[in-house]
């Protein structure tokens, strides 16, 4: 009886710290059950809208309509299928949607207009409600307090928290392919975004320590899940078997072997806890590491690039002349440039370089913008670097 007393009372204080994955059912860090995570994240969305004066229909009737209906269809087959969610439409030019771990999904009217194909739309929308799933936003809060009250230098590092934030970013890709699938919309559509993001703006995955998977890494791999759950996918209507297939599935298959408080249930969830949170630490490590080891690549590889001068081609474009003095053939490569005006302001632009670089070859990179007059350069600070590429 004591045992089970004992065993009660671990069962309830790590149940205080903790809770069941939604997805994996492993235990993970959570500070606030459901309930709070629902006020929290209300709040901080409603604290927003109260800034903004036009917002879904009275913005745009026809894109609320649209997105109302997308997100229907994406919710009903998630692991929060029971709760009420209001999408809301904000106005903001921007590529960009967020949740705060509630019950509001915030959408920028600037995403909705760049996205005209529905599929792609309903891939961003699902990886949205995967974020709260997984209860990213509050795991994140316990993995922070943890890190304070152990003395844990990890978690203070920058490079930590964005490889911290991009595991988080892998996971609900996954999931979120996932529910595109079930719902009835192409799950190669992700990989569609993130191949054309690589195309226009490159990876930038060399500049800093980033919390998104790169553009590049982020198409292959979206692509690579959607492969895996192509059988699941029915165009256009939901699949029969969603609710089964959440449990279990090419991904993962759920663990529903909790045992009780009071008879090993409290032992079962502190040993859970403990060993998946020691388990995302190390692999958020890892990532930190892979990034590290990225940046100096690239720093490495833009000093085997030779300058060999610019040329002006009109007034929003110009070319510069590499001779790459490195070893090995490069595939892949993209040059960029960052360029930082008077204000401060700082732009950054791209150039994909078709074909194999080889050793001691020389080569072009084109830069182009609309928004920017080659003659200003001389002005400006600018920064070339090899934003990505792919030693043989």
């Amino acid at each position: 009886m004591s045992l089970q007393a004992v065993d009660a009372g671990i069962y309830n204080v790590v149940g205080v710290v903790s809770e069941q994955d939604r997805v994996t059912g492993e235990r993970s860090l959570s500070l606030a059950g459901r309930s709070a995570q629902i006020r929290q994240g209300n709040a901080a969305v409603e604290q927003l809208l109260r800034t903004e004066s036009n917002i879904n229909g009275q913005l745009d009737e026809a894109q609320y309509a649209r997105l109302t209906r997308l997100f229907d269809r994406v919710l009903r087959i998630s692991h929060l299928k029971s709760e009420r969610w209001q999408p809301v439409l904000i106005d903001r030019p921007d590529f960009n949607a967020f949740t705060t771990g509630g019950t509001y999904i915030v959408v920028h009217l600037g995403l909705m207009q760049q996205l005209q194909d529905d599929d792609e739309l309903a891939a961003v929308i699902a990886h949205e409600v995967a974020h709260t799933v997984a209860n990213h936003a509050f795991e994140s809060q316990g993995f922070q307090t943890l890190a304070t009250l152990t003395g844990s230098s990890s978690a203070g590092r920058n490079g930590y928290q964005a490889a911290f934030t991009h595991e988080n970013e892998r996971e609900a890709d996954r999931i979120a392919v996932l529910y595109a699938a079930l719902a009835g919309f192409d799950p190669m559509a992700a990989s569609r975004i993130w191949a054309r993001q690589y195309r226009e703006k490159g990876n930038a995955g060399g500049l800093f320590f980033h919390t998104h998977p790169v553009n590049r890494a982020r198409a292959e791999e979206t692509a690579a899940t959607a492969r895996l759950v192509q059988g699941y996918y029915r165009k256009g209507r939901e699949n029969p078997d969603a609710a089964v297939l959440l449990e279990n599935n090419v991904l993962w298959q759920k663990r529903n072997d909790t045992m009780a408080a009071g008879q090993g249930g409290g032992v079962a969830a502190l040993l859970g806890t403990t060993l998946g949170t020691y388990v995302k630490h190390q692999g958020v490590k890892q990532e930190e590491s892979r990034q590290s080891q990225q940046q100096a690549q690239l720093a490495a590889l833009m000093q085997q690039m030779q300058s060999l001068g610019e040329t002006v081609i009109d007034q929003n474009s110009w070319q510069v002349r590499w001779r790459y003095t490195g070893v090995s053939a490069l595939d892949n490569l993209v040059m960029g440039v960052l360029i930082k005006d008077q204000e401060g302001k700082v732009q950054r632009y791209i150039a994909q370089i078709p074909g194999t670089v080889q050793p001691g070859q020389a080569f072009e990179a084109q830069f182009s913008s609309s928004q920017l007059s080659v003659g200003a350069l001389a002005s400006m600070q600018l920064k070339y670097y090899v934003d990505d590429a792919s030693p043989r």
